[in-house]
């Protein structure tokens, strides 16, 4: 007599499926390496440095006539290409992923003094909820570029020994009418000022004493380490990003915590797939690009025409003579990004049977926009059933998932962006809860199912 089948769909839990000790232990080394990324990662250039070097080591050439190759863009996008066994006409899989976090960007002016404190301007890049980045240790990351061409690399406040910044915030006792106000109201951007300083200059006599003493001390340090002046800040990309290292969150250690999840999760996942599954049967595209949080805008996001060039080149020598529109139109692609994880003190804005479960392995969405799916790609079902086939086959956990409940939610990602092409893509990256904050929290089995699935997305 036959099994009777199941008609109901259930949830299956990534942590029943990798139960075993050598998954386990495949895990755990993967979060480990996922950690050390979130900690030195922390801004594109970043990023991009962690990437050309682990695929340089793996063979990678700056060439697109070469099988295995790569371009980058200013250092904030990245093109990897691996040649695979079929023509380029006949397809490729592609994942595509954002570098890029919200941050708190300094102004091109930002030293200042008020009530003998010196601090630093700023302009918050990307979605933000503001009072999360106040009273906290922030780190400043980035890059000054002299009049001369110089590129001068700031780091200051990772490691232990070094002073960090912080945005100051009222006392209750004092903020009983900001307490009434609503959250635009109660934290103005403005007053997202960096804390950069304390102490005077020293004074010589008293006509030359500063009108700015304390800023002026800061310049002076900031000179003393770095060869610049007020003026270099006009030339300069600095952030303030959260200080310190990622770590692991709980007594069980079975989750992540840390700065910039979404969506370096995805960035690290499709980096490690793209390293593991050498012998592809398609080419193999993988793209990270910056700029995802302010609509993929400039020379640097997905809008820009820097993987249409690159693909052009690589056309040319793989294939030549082949149709540009014919190897786009057999495309498949990932945009790669996360979703929001359903947080049981907030269930209020999410809708069960769709929202996205920490646990459960990487999750799909099938479209993003916002009311009435504006600004979204909608996935095709066909290719929803190839990806469903490939996964269940390879006994990998997934779900699907949608951003809040209608009227609610909504966001956008790149998946836009490479449709125009005419190649079937969806959205998929582990679900995260606290996005956007400045410590995002993911599951280190959702980090380790969404690799899988990376891989097996590769190697088809």
């Amino acid at each position: 007599m036959s099994k009777k089948k199941n008609l109901e769909y259930e949830l299956k839990s990534a942590w029943e499926v990798y139960s075993s000790k050598k998954d386990t232990k495949a895990m755990d080394k993967l979060a480990d390496r996922y950690v050390e990324f979130l900690s030195t990662c922390k801004t594109e250039r970043l990023v991009m440095d962690y990437v050309r070097e682990r695929v340089e080591k793996a063979g990678f050439v700056d060439d697109l006539k070469a099988p295995k190759a790569f371009r980058f863009n200013r250092n904030k996008t990245c093109f990897l290409a691996r040649k695979g066994k079929r023509p380029l006409s006949e397809g490729f899989r592609l994942i595509g992923a954002h570098v890029d976090s919200p941050r708190l960007d300094l102004k091109q002016r930002p030293l200042y003094e008020d009530t003998d404190i010196c601090l630093a301007k700023t302009h918050y890049y990307g979605g933000i909820r503001k009072y999360q980045w106040l009273t906290i240790p922030l780190a400043l990351h980035g890059t000054v570029v002299r009049k001369s061409g110089e590129e001068i690399t700031i780091c200051i406040g990772e490691n232990p020994k070094d002073p960090v910044f912080t945005i100051t915030d009222l006392l209750p006792h004092l903020a009983h009418k900001e307490a009434a106000k609503t959250v635009d109201d109660a934290f103005e951007a403005e007053k997202l000022n960096l804390v950069f300083g304390q102490s005077p200059a020293a004074n010589g006599k008293d006509e030359d004493k500063a009108k700015a003493p304390v800023k002026l001390k800061v310049l002076e340090i900031l000179n003393k380490r770095y060869g610049i002046d007020e003026s270099d800040f006009f030339s300069a990309e600095l952030q303030a990003v959260p200080a310190g290292p990622a770590r692991f969150v709980g007594l069980d250690e079975s989750m992540i915590g840390g700065y910039g999840q979404d969506d370096r999760s995805s960035v690290f996942c499709g980096l490690e797939a793209l390293l593991e599954e050498t012998e592809p049967e398609f080419a193999q595209i993988v793209l990270f690009w910056d700029k995802e949080e302010i609509g993929s805008e400039g020379a640097t996001g997905a809008k820009s025409y820097f993987f249409e060039y690159c693909m052009e080149e690589l056309a040319e020598t793989w294939e030549p003579g082949a149709r540009l529109s014919k190897i786009f139109m057999n495309g498949s692609a990932l945009s790669a990004d996360v979703s929001a994880a359903m947080d049981p003190d907030y269930k209020d804005v999410y809708e069960p049977l769709n929202a996205a479960r920490l646990g459960y392995g990487p999750c799909f969405n099938k479209f993003t926009g916002h009311r009435g799916k504006v600004g979204a790609n909608d996935a095709h079902p066909d290719y929803i059933g190839w990806l469903r086939r490939i996964l269940d086959d390879a006994d990998i956990p997934w779900h699907m998932s949608e951003l809040g409940k209608v009227d609610v939610g909504g966001g956008g990602t790149v998946a836009k962006f490479l449709a125009v092409y005419g190649m079937d893509v969806i959205d998929v990256g582990v679900p995260v809860l606290s996005m956007h904050s400045p410590f995002e929290l993911a599951s280190k089995v959702d980090i380790y199912a969404c690799t899988l699935a990376f891989r097996e997305f590769l190697k088809r």
